[in-house]
This record gives C-alpha cells, sequence and structure tokens, in this order.
C-alpha cells in the first residue's frame, strides 16, 4: 500500500464482553481461560490496547457513542432504550466516509436514535466489501456478531449446541476451571454460565477468523486497517450494566500492516468513542469540532503522543430501572458515585430476571432471609456477594485495581487513600463541567423538549433547486443529512410495520431501495426520476420528493 491508496476499514465486532481473550493474559484477570488464537494473532500482527474503555456499560448508550463520537451523557443518549435528539451538529460518522466516496456498510445499528438511510450504502447481515462493485473502491465494512450476547448464555442445549458447533471437544471450556470472580457465588450455574460465555467467545473467535481469511483471500489484507472491539462488558450481573472495569473496560486490538509494528501494546486510556475519529484519521479525513473522541493513532499508524489521564463513564436507566452512577478511572483507581444511594445494585430488570445468574442471585438472597428467619446465620453468601444483593449502596466508591482488579474492596471511607479520592472526585465534577450532564436532568423534561407534543418531530421535506441539469438539494431542518436514490418506491416486506425490536433498534428504513447520500450539487442522470429523503437524528425522515430531471 502506497500513501497515496486509499485505506480500507474493518471492523470486527461482538457484544457483551470483556477483555476475555487469550492475548489478554497477565492482564486482565481470567483470561487464561480463554481460547480466541485467530484474535490472538490479529494482537500479534497489530496493536493490543490494554486500557480501552465503553462510555456506558450497555450496548445502545455505547454504539450511540461510538457512531457520533460523542458522550452519551453530552448528548442524550444515556438512557437504555430511548429515541434520543442530539444536538443538530451531530452525525453519524460514516456519512463522512461516504462522501469522500467510501463504500460503507453494517450488519447491525442500536444508536438510540433511527439511522438515516444516508449512513450507510448497505445495512444487512450478509453485507460485504464484496458487493461494492468497483474493485478500486475503498470500503469501510463492520461484521458484527451476535454470538456473545448475554442471552446466547442462556439458551437451552439446543441452540447453545448449533451456536458453537464449529467448537472441537478440546475448544470447549471446562465449567470447574471457570475462572469466578469473588462477588459471584461459585456455584454450577455460574460455573456453566461462565463456561458457556466463554465457548461463545471462541465460537465468534472462529467467525473473526474467517473474515481475516476473507480480506487475505481478496488480497486485501496489506491495504486494510482491521480494528477488532466488543461494545461494553460481560453479560452477565455486575459487568454489562454497571459501570466497574467488568462493565466498561474493552478488548480492543487493531491490525494495519506497514503502519502498526508487530507486537505493539497501548497502556493508555483510551475510548471505543476514539474509534471514529481514528477511522476518519486514516482516511484522511477531518476530525468533526463537535466530536469527543481522539484518532488512536495518525494517518500514518503512529501514535499521536496525547494521553488521557482518567477515562469515564456511567450508569443511567436501563430499561425499567431507574439508576444513576458516574465513574472516572485512571491507571490505578476507579471512582464512582451513586446518585441513588437508597437504591439497591440488583435492581429489577425484567428482560433479564429469567436468567440463570440472576435467578441464582435472587435465590441465594432469598434463602439466606429464611435462614434468618429460623433462627440461622446467614452463610451463602460471601460479604461481598451480600454487598451487591444489598438495599442500600454507599454514596461513593473507590478501588484499587492494582490490589483489587475486581473492584471488592472499597476505600472511600478510608483515610490512607483520602488524597485519591478527592482527585478522582474532582475530576469528575470538571468532566461533567466540560461536556455536560443530560443523565442527570429529569428524563421527563428531555422527553418534553424533544417531543414538545408528544410525538417525534418530522424533517422537513428537501427542497430541490434546479439550474439546468444541476440539482441543488436543500432542507430547513438544522442538521438534517440528505439522501436521494433512482430506485422507485416499491411494496416489500420492509414497507410493513416494523416489529418491536426493529422499532428500538432503529435500522434504517430504505424500503429495499438503495440511498445515496447528498452531500453536494451534482448533475443528474438525462430523464431520471429522482427521490430526495432528509432526516435529522431523532426525527422521523421527511416525505421522499420526487423530480423528474
Amino acid at each position: 500500500m502506497t500513501d497515496a491508496t486509499p485505506v480500507n476499514v474493518v471492523w470486527i465486532t461482538c457484544h457483551d464482553i470483556g477483555p476475555d481473550l487469550g492475548c489478554y493474559q497477565g492482564v486482565a484477570p481470567g483470561t487464561e481461560y480463554a481460547r480466541t488464537p485467530h484474535l490472538d494473532r490479529l494482537a500479534a500482527e497489530g496493536v493490543r490496547f490494554d486500557h480501552a474503555f465503553a462510555a456506558a456499560p450497555v450496548c445502545a448508550p455505547s454504539r450511540s457513542a461510538i457512531i457520533t463520537g460523542t458522550f452519551p451523557t453530552a448528548i442524550g443518549t444515556m438512557h437504555m432504550r430511548s429515541k434520543a435528539v442530539p444536538p443538530p451538529e451531530i452525525r453519524c460518522f460514516p456519512e463522512y466516509l461516504r462522501a469522500a466516496g467510501y463504500y460503507c456498510t453494517n450488519s447491525f445499528t442500536d444508536y438510540q436514535f433511527h439511522a438515516p438511510v444516508t449512513v450507510w450504502d448497505d445495512v444487512r447481515p450478509t453485507a460485504h466489501w464484496r458487493d461494492r462493485g468497483d474493485p478500486a473502491r475503498p470500503f469501510f465494512c463492520v461484521f458484527h456478531s451476535g454470538l456473545t450476547h448475554e442471552s446466547q448464555i442462556y439458551v437451552d442445549d439446543a441452540a447453545f449446541a448449533r451456536n458453537t458447533a464449529c467448537l472441537t471437544s478440546e475448544e470447549r471450556h471446562d465449567p470447574a476451571q471457570a475462572p469466578i470472580p469473588p462477588y459471584y457465588p461459585d456455584s454450577d450455574v455460574f460455573r456453566t454460565a461462565w463456561a458457556r460465555y466463554s465457548d461463545n467467545v471462541t465460537a465468534m473467535d472462529h467467525w473473526a477468523g474467517d473474515i481475516l481469511r476473507d480480506l487475505d483471500a481478496d488480497g486485501l489484507r496489506e491495504s486494510t486497517l482491521v480494528i477488532f472491539w466488543s461494545d461494553h462488558g460481560r453479560g452477565m450481573p455486575r459487568a454489562k450494566r454497571w459501570p466497574y472495569d467488568s462493565g466498561l473496560r474493552q478488548p480492543l486490538l487493531a491490525r494495519w500492516p506497514g503502519r502498526i509494528a508487530p507486537a505493539t501494546i497501548r497502556t493508555d486510556m483510551v475510548y471505543l468513542m476514539d474509534l471514529g475519529p481514528t477511522v476518519l484519521t486514516a482516511a484522511g479525513l477531518p476530525i468533526p469540532g463537535y466530536m469527543h473522541g481522539r484518532p488512536l493513532f495518525d494517518a500514518t499508524g503512529t501514535d499521536p503522543g496525547e494521553r488521557r489521564v482518567y477515562a469515564f463513564g456511567g450508569r443511567d436507566r436501563m430499561d425499567e430501572a431507574e439508576d444513576t452512577m458516574r465513574t472516572a478511572r485512571d491507571d490505578r483507581f476507579r471512582y464512582i458515585r451513586n446518585y441513588h444511594p437508597d437504591r439497591p445494585y440488583f435492581l429489577h430488570l425484567d428482560y433479564a430476571e429469567p436468567f440463570s445468574t440472576w435467578r441464582e442471585l435472587r435465590r441465594l438472597r432469598f434463602e439466606e432471609a429464611n435462614q434468618l428467619g429460623s433462627g440461622e446465620d446467614p452463610n451463602l453468601l460471601t460479604p461481598v456477594q451480600r454487598c451487591f444483593l444489598a438495599t442500600t449502596r454507599p454514596a461513593e466508591e473507590l478501588y484499587d485495581l492494582s490490589r483489587d482488579p475486581h473492584e471488592t474492596e472499597n476505600l472511600a471511607d478510608d483515610p490512607g487513600h483520602a488524597a485519591e479520592l478527592a482527585r478522582l472526585r474532582v475530576a469528575l465534577d470538571e468532566w461533567q463541567r466540560t461536556y455536560g450532564d443530560l443523565g442527570l436532568l429529569p428524563e421527563a423534561n428531555l422527553v418534553r423538549q424533544w417531543r414538545p407534543d408528544g410525538r417525534m418531530q418530522v424533517t422537513a421535506d428537501p427542497i430541490i433547486h434546479r439550474v439546468g441539469d444541476r440539482l441543488t438539494v436543500t432542507c430547513a431542518t438544522d442538521g438534517a443529512s440528505i439522501g436521494w436514490t433512482l430506485d422507485p418506491p416499491r411494496e416489500t416486506e420492509s414497507d410493513r410495520a416494523p416489529t418491536f425490536i426493529v422499532q428500538r433498534i432503529g435500522d434504517p428504513d430504505t424500503g429495499n431501495r438503495y440511498w445515496n447520500l447528498y452531500h453536494e450539487p451534482f448533475i443528474a442522470p438525462p430523464g431520471a426520476m429522482i427521490w430526495f429523503r432528509a432526516q435529522r437524528l431523532g426525527y422521523r425522515p421527511s416525505a421522499d420528493v420526487a423530480v423528474n430531471v
């Protein structure tokens, strides 16, 4: 690859895993249990980030940060399952790539708002760079695996066997050897769940290996930046949805032949939110001023040398569970501020309550209550486990991760750590002042601001200006993106009312038509009928406006 050759970019992504890959052995607790040869090889061929963090410990808020390059708390996407209205300057960053000529595909969205048709050339489970037509066209392709989603730990035996059919008997994980963290009971339920989680990670590793082999088969290895990441931490209690390392710390690997030296290790604090700025920089494009993320490396693959002192994050409403937690972490300590210390950590969550690990924790708590009722001392849980199941929690938490990687010994009241506590308090306050924190406002107030009449606002129809055969298109809605297509409307399955889950995830409503991004005036094909559509993030799309050239 020469400097004049546009770089291709492939993201290999998955749900709900921490840095539980073999390449993190000795870096994160429990990784000696992992079997991930393909991703381990990717790390050996490029860079492994040891302190990579999600901006939120749950999927949609985290993905909103990744696709916009901004903190969820700054743009209103922090509550799990909402339809936020980000400020008008915010864009989904693939639009900048499409404007530069990139072919952009994805298999999964889920950004807390409906993705406009302008963001991706293709959004399907089978979307691939091989569909771009012109082999010289640069591409940005996102491949997403659902094998590791928390729900797949708890499927029935037949479904689990199908999900992990690619594994050999040697690759399967022995529940008896599972490295159970101390905040979980050492029971068959948790050992089985951890082994299944790890089998799912290995099955995902096989899938990732297939994508890497496709790059090699197409002769694209040397011209492609590959980045692997997960959206947040493990799909288990006190991990996913909670702002500890188990919920926020991520595996993050990148390979860029000729640009990033093999076996590079980065220990600085980075975010998944940095991924968009990284791709734009690699493609030679400017980073919009509104983005909070920073490029992980420059266009030559060189570490830019900027170092964060802290990584920030938080927990907000999780479906029906009302909560607010904020955290600041440096390379040794994690500070957590609980805005509702009168509430339990382990709030009821209807979606997750059927999971065996959640049921096991509830059962043991109930059985200990029965022990008390029988005049016995409770002995089924440890003090660490009872802390997570208590009816209240401390207002502040402080953990020394160098000695306590599982974050079980709260040092907030320890006079010997008063200086660290004060320093991290100030850092968190300054972060909130700098970027804003909409999670501290009543959500109902935000909803009234976003939807004054109780309904999603509608983007204004695009306005087409014609000078000869040259078309200029504008929209009166501030922040709207505009798409255009030569494909006429058609009645397809996608025109029917979306399912509940599709509505929540917010895939673009393409109507089974291919939509181009309008980014500058253009000369229309003679005699063509063109349809235009505008959409601001968080708004409903405009009507399609047709023009006959």
